[in-house]
């Protein structure tokens, strides 16, 4: 693994095995891959000679080839209910989000892996923002990085975060090569050390990533379901078109039983008034997740500028709650927080920063998708 000439390379994004093929090149005994990558995700460490341990030699090659860069913090939010939300700014000007949620007796870190998204989904504020590119394994990992070293621990934790949900801006298994290395990260003891089922990958359907993802990995997975047959899937998740809901749930199965997950994937529907919310549609969900061993978590939609989608009354969502758990899921409402800061995934990024045509994409959305007329005005 050569390192540039023309630039130094970002050890933040580097997995230990990466950490030690790059030392191994370099005559360096294994162990400083274990060495450099406490300081870096423990010690919050960005100066290589903070690294007492290691011997001036090979903090001196450090120093002239590499560095220790997280992102730029551009902006941020904390919202009454304890939520945070950051705007980071990235090397090339562009700007992601990360959102951090407290709850009882857990923290947890809503991580993006691109900049806007490519898939298009139509309820999505990220995805009506177009796609930048992909954000490296540096940009994914200096998330977790920097809300590990700005949040403070709350009384009977080591730490805030306990908890990272791939769910951020992006989709992460159209980023696959970077996506990896972070999930390793995270989950590697002498990095973050999270429980495997404390981290979450979420994803609209890229089946052929899906099968390569637990040849990787066996973090846990939820699946941006948000329909119940692909005539109306095809609409909200224009991925569907490819991959269809048949595969993506046989994927997902293959998933499960590759990685012996016991708690199986997390279903999430963004419930949408008239759209997705019908008694039909729950009946018809059931029956369709009957094989595949599934929690389910309901997303009430969350409000955007020029979205052609409304709410649903909180009597529709408590019906289609209890339709599902009568069917015998469970079923959970994801309550929203972090109103008062933009808190949905995009929106506020979109304020600091929106380099699309947003108002022409609201217009083409309000006339493909049926029953929004009323609301394009």
């Amino acid at each position: 693994m050569p390192l540039p000439n023309h630039a130094p390379v970002n050890l933040l994004g580097y997995s230990r095995d990466q950490l030690t093929e790059l030392f191994g090149e370099w005559g360096e005994p294994r162990f400083r891959a274990t060495q450099v990558a406490k300081w870096i995700h423990q010690g919050g460490v960005t100066e290589f000679d903070a690294m007492t341990n290691v011997s001036r030699k090979l903090r001196e090659r450090l120093a002239r080839e590499a560095e220790i860069r997280p992102p730029e913090v551009a902006l941020e939010k904390t919202s009454d209910d304890g939520t945070v939300k950051w705007v980071l700014r990235l090397p090339d000007g562009n700007a992601i989000e990360t959102v951090y949620i407290p709850d009882s007796g857990r923290g947890t870190l809503c991580v993006s892996s691109q900049v806007g998204c490519a898939l298009d989904c139509t309820f999505c504020s990220t995805a009506q923002q177009g796609f930048n590119r992909n954000l490296t394994s540096a940009e994914i990992i200096g998330q977790v990085w920097l809300a590990m070293q700005r949040l403070p621990a709350p009384e009977g934790r080591p730490r805030a975060v306990t908890n990272v949900v791939m769910m951020g801006m992006g989709e992460p298994l159209a980023n696959f090569d970077a996506v990896v290395p972070a999930l390793q990260l995270m989950t590697d003891d002498n990095a973050y050390g999270l429980s495997r089922r404390r981290v979450t990958v979420s994803t609209s359907g890229l089946v052929p990533a899906l099968d390569r993802l637990a040849g990787h990995t066996d973090v846990a997975l939820a699946l941006s379901l948000h329909a119940p047959n692909d005539e109306l899937r095809d609409r909200l998740v224009p991925i569907n078109r490819k991959y269809p809901i048949a595969p993506l749930i046989d994927a997902c199965r293959r998933y499960v039983e590759a990685t012996g997950s016991h708690s199986g994937v997390t279903v999430e529907y963004v419930l949408l008034a008239g759209v997705n919310d019908r008694p039909e549609h729950a009946r018809e969900l059931a029956a369709l997740l009957r094989e595949l061993p599934c929690k389910l978590n309901l997303i009430p939609f969350n409000p955007f500028p020029g979205a052609p989608f409304d709410r649903p009354s909180e009597a529709d969502i408590e019906r289609f709650e209890r339709l599902l758990q009568k069917a015998g899921y469970v079923t959970t409402v994801r309550r929203t927080r972090g109103d008062d800061i933009d808190a949905a995934c995009g929106q506020l990024v979109g304020q600091v920063e929106d380099r699309t045509n947003r108002g022409m994409r609201m217009i083409r959305l309000h006339a493909e998708i049926p029953g929004t007329e009323r609301r394009a005005s």
